[in-house]
């Protein structure tokens, strides 16, 4: 019996069973469980086609799984229980189940015919419905936030990769949300601007910001993960704090990944 004292487990955010994808033949993922908390900062680390990014993509059905179940914030995403049965929604539903769910991808995706402003504003107006002047002074607020306060009336075409990487976050944490997903943010950026992106992570993380993050950056991963998952083939090989699978890995291909990548 719980004590009133005891204290109350954080609430899961991301609830993936079994998880199974498939690409014709081929099963990408096979099998994925694993729970995300709030709060927490969860980094996904393997070597390419291992279904990091697949995986990360299914949790807010860019791409549909095929076996399991995936839920955020205890319901699906993309779907909803008809008379016992899974159905999938329409696509302006399923855009409505994602606003909670921020994503930031490899290319940064911006509108290259509106300005900072207008792609950081876009979506809060038109999905939110919000008034043009309140989600202006959130989006200026954002700005500041990653260092482009004075930024706002330039279209992607005049920034550096970094830069557009931070608007790509903004506009991600314009519609306020309770969940940022990361799809190796930095793999696209020369290595002297990998910095400037990872930073406004980093101040995130320290935020209490729930992230899961695809990445790399070994590093980062050791300074910001809770917990670590290193994936191959499709499988969740290893996973703990990254003092025990960066530092220690038990697993010989986590062993061998890190010492590549080293």
């Amino acid at each position: 019996m719980t004590s009133p004292l005891d204290p109350i487990a954080p609430s899961p955010v991301v609830s993936a069973r079994e998880v199974r994808k498939r690409f014709g033949p081929t099963e990408v993922l096979k099998g994925i469980t694993l729970e995300v908390t709030e709060g927490e900062v969860l980094c996904i680390l393997g070597p390419s086609g291992s279904g990091k990014s697949t995986f990360l993509r299914c949790i807010n059905h860019l791409e549909k799984i095929d076996g399991g179940s995936l839920e955020v914030n205890g319901e699906f995403v993309g779907y909803a229980r008809h008379r016992g049965a899974l159905r999938e929604l329409r696509e302006r539903e399923i855009a409505r189940n994602r606003v909670g769910i921020g994503m930031v991808f490899q290319r940064f995706n911006l509108f290259p015919h509106l300005t900072v402003m207008d792609n950081i504003i876009e979506a809060p107006i038109h999905v939110l419905h919000q008034p043009p002047k309140q989600a202006q002074a959130h989006a200026r607020t954002l700005l500041a936030a990653v260092g482009l306060a004075d930024r706002e009336n330039a279209y992607p075409s005049e920034l550096s990769g970094g830069q557009q990487q931070r608007v790509a976050i903004s506009r991600a944490l314009a519609m306020r949300p309770q969940l940022m997903l990361f799809d190796e943010p930095t793999s696209a950026l020369d290595p002297e601007l990998v910095g400037e992106v990872l930073s406004v992570m980093r101040r995130l993380a320290e935020e209490g910001m729930t992230m899961i993050c695809v990445t790399h950056e070994i590093a980062f991963a050791r300074e910001v993960a809770d917990r670590v998952i290193f994936m191959d083939e499709g499988v969740v090989v290893e996973v703990g704090t990254a003092h025990d699978v960066i530092d220690h890995p038990q697993n010989e291909r986590t062993q061998l990944f890190l010492a590549r990548v080293h």
